[in-house]
């Protein structure tokens, strides 16, 4: 299920002075996307379209590069974003398990955002906490060592 896009004026405003600073420079697409995702936490369609009409390029180009870069979301982050680590050290400690618990419980694939905003998944790459795998993060919190079994206990933690 889609979330809706709740933009505010003032972001919007923020993205017009942002377009309009770098409106004609070569290359201003990918700082636009940036600074638009640190302005509304993603990059919905509505975002795009803004982007792309600010900025005199195509929605199929702005949508090209939201889509090729893994730095650019297309959906929301939660409130609390976890992210578990998929790197060789955590994956072979059992993070694959991990991560199906969390989709299990959070009822949601990774990408997502739970329906009341709360937590979003991710698969992440080496967060280099190897000594201790397997890792999760729930925003800025680290937590490692981590059993299946810990999993629900510690995602109530954050409900």
């Amino acid at each position: 299920m889609a979330i809706p896009f709740k933009g505010t004026k003032e972001q919007e405003e923020q993205l017009k002075a942002v377009i309009a600073a770098h409106k004609g420079e070569k290359g201003a697409t990918i700082p636009v996307l940036h600074e638009a995702q640190d302005i509304y936490g993603y990059l919905p369609i509505e975002v795009q379209k803004m982007i792309a009409e600010g900025l005199g390029v195509s929605l199929a180009e702005v949508y090209g590069i939201v889509t090729f870069y893994t730095q650019f979301s297309l959906n929301p982050k939660g409130e609390h974003p976890i992210g578990v680590c998929l790197g060789t050290a955590c994956y072979v400690k059992g993070s694959g398990d991990i991560l199906e618990k969390l989709k299990s419980i959070l009822k949601i694939d990774v990408g997502e955002c739970t329906d009341d905003g709360k937590f979003s998944l991710d698969a992440t790459r080496c967060i280099g906490a190897c000594g201790l795998a397997p890792v999760m993060t729930i925003g800025d919190d680290v937590h490692g060592r981590l059993t299946v079994d810990q999993v629900d206990g510690i995602v109530k933690q954050y409900s």
